[in-house]
């Protein structure tokens, strides 16, 4: 998983998932300048409620993606 991926995700969406909240806080330390500003971004739209913890449901016609761990 990259922390762009997480961020494009979630800003198509409006969600984000519990398990992309864990790897963010978990990988953190090791975010580039970038990366811990798009981290940011996705924190300060949470706060907003302009993002929402949940789960993605894949549709009949959505492709079958998988983030790599």
């Amino acid at each position: 998983m990259l922390v762009g991926e997480v961020f494009l995700e979630t800003m198509a969406t409006g969600i984000i998932t519990q398990q992309e909240i864990d790897w963010l806080t978990t990988h953190q330390a090791g975010f580039s300048r970038e990366e811990e500003a798009m981290a940011l971004k996705i924190g300060r739209l949470l706060d907003e409620g302009q993002l929402q913890i949940g789960c993605r449901l894949l549709g009949k016609d959505a492709p079958d993606v998988h983030l790599a761990s």
